[in-house]
């Protein structure tokens, strides 16, 4: 869905900027091409011709001081799909100890992982994060929340013998209270019962939570809404985590249905792995679909990654041109635990609006993992100096990893291009660095370059 949602965003985009003329005919041309973006991605007909319509009355009568027309069509097509999506978002608040975020839903909607997810995100941000396992229907649910648990380092409760899941959280109670964050996962039912409805109003009542969110997973598309309006007026959620919105084509459904419920969406599932969970902030969200990427998460995902210390110190030695094999070799490290080099490519304003083929960064990712075993066959002696790294050696750390020496050569060739970039930043010898490359260095403090 975000793929060919944010490739048709970005074409509709790219007709504007080359455009002679802003004129009626092209502000139709692209409200058409809009609707059929959305429409694909499964998003209500009637809120599609809404938002369309906004665009257009503003495109046709708005003009902004400081702004050319071509500029300003594209600010409005943003700050409309921005408001489409949520306008300012709802973020969490974790106010008190402990902050309770009970998880509730369907069969099928991804809760248990959703739960680890989301207990990751917050160990991430530094606070004590428990889970607790209170489905006392579905087998090895207890199982499963412990193994995912002892993954991301967090602690687990829960009794696979008791059938009733109030009794489960006030066995717990009395230890849960030392953590910042307790994460309660609770039964799913194929429909939203009288049963389900009763169990969970129950524990909500012994639980007491500060959020109460609903998972819902976004191949269901436009039911997404019944969904959420049930559970909503049953259940009084507060907000609303969409899962597997990277794989379906009726994400943009699921979506634009929780928005309209008023059961605000705070966090989406982007992804399979443990990290990937993002908070739901529909101006960033918009911003990486229209291409002008995300530096605020880019720059969070880095700090959840790098060692401060180590940063430090890599800037210092890349700006002095001291750069060799060894510190490539945990740049790659830390992009990697970044994610998906086509997802951290999205984030980078700039990149985030080329036409880079998917396929293309899948093989430059490949490539970095062949480096990366060459680099295990090397000696210390050669990833501290690169530069003896003879056709001997060459074909020695081939035959050790299993890389190919053209896999090998290019290895070199892009250290060399990088060590020549460094050079580069020592050749200003103490000369005042222009404003411009002194804020993004600031900003890219750390970044593994």
């Amino acid at each position: 869905m975000l793929d060919k949602l944010g490739e048709s965003l970005r074409n509709s985009i790219e007709k504007i900027r080359n455009s002679l003329f802003i004129d009626k005919k092209l502000i139709d041309e692209l409200v058409r091409d809009l609707q059929r973006s959305l429409i694909q991605s499964d998003v209500d007909v009637k809120l599609v011709f809404e938002l369309s319509e906004n665009i257009k009355k503003r495109a046709l009568k708005e003009s902004s001081e400081g702004l050319t027309k071509k500029e300003n069509l594209i600010r409005i097509v943003y700050e409309e799909l921005v408001k489409f999506l949520g306008g300012k978002g709802a973020k969490i608040s974790v106010n008190k100890k402990p902050f309770k975020i009970m998880l509730v839903g369907l069969y099928a909607s991804g809760k248990t992982t959703t739960s680890a997810k989301l207990a990751n995100y917050f160990k991430k941000r530094s606070y004590k994060v428990a889970m607790i396992q209170t489905d006392t229907y579905r087998p090895a649910a207890y199982e499963q929340t412990k193994q995912l648990a002892e993954k991301i380092g967090v602690d687990a409760f829960g009794d696979p013998k008791e059938k009733d899941a109030v009794k489960i959280y006030k066995e717990f109670e009395e230890k849960l209270n030392s953590y910042d964050i307790i994460i309660i996962d609770t039964a799913g039912r194929d429909a939203l019962s009288d049963e389900l409805i009763k169990e969970i109003e129950e524990l909500t009542k012994a639980v007491n939570p500060d959020e109460k969110l609903l998972v819902i997973s976004a191949d269901i598309g436009q039911s997404a809404k019944k969904q959420a309006e049930q559970f909503h007026k049953s259940c009084g959620i507060t907000g609303v985590i969409i899962t597997k919105l990277e794989g379906t084509a009726k994400g943009g459904g699921a979506l634009t249905a929780c928005v309209v419920t008023g059961a605000q969406v705070k966090f989406i599932g982007v992804g399979e792995k443990i990290e990937d969970l993002e908070e739901f902030d529909p101006e960033k969200f918009v911003s990486k679909l229209l291409g002008f990427g995300d530096l605020d998460t880019l720059l969070e995902k880095v700090r959840e990654v790098v060692d401060e210390k180590k940063a430090e110190d890599l800037t210092k030695k890349f700006m002095e041109g001291k750069f060799n094999l060894i510190d490539l070799y945990e740049q790659m490290n830390s992009l990697k635990k970044m994610g998906p080099l086509s997802k951290v490519m999205e984030l980078i304003p700039g990149f985030s609006g080329m036409k880079i083929p998917k396929d293309a960064l899948e093989v430059q990712q490949q490539k970095m993992d062949k480096w990366k075993y060459a680099m295990d066959s090397m000696t210390f002696e050669e990833l501290n100096n690169p530069e003896i790294l003879n056709v001997q050696r060459i074909s020695r750390v081939s035959k050790g990893s299993g890389v190919s020496e053209g896999d090998i050569k290019q290895l070199l060739k892009q250290y060399k291009q990088t060590k020549k970039l460094a050079k580069n930043f020592k050749g200003l010898n103490g000369k005042k660095i222009p404003k411009n490359l002194q804020g993004l260095m600031k900003k890219m403090k750390g970044f593994p370059m």
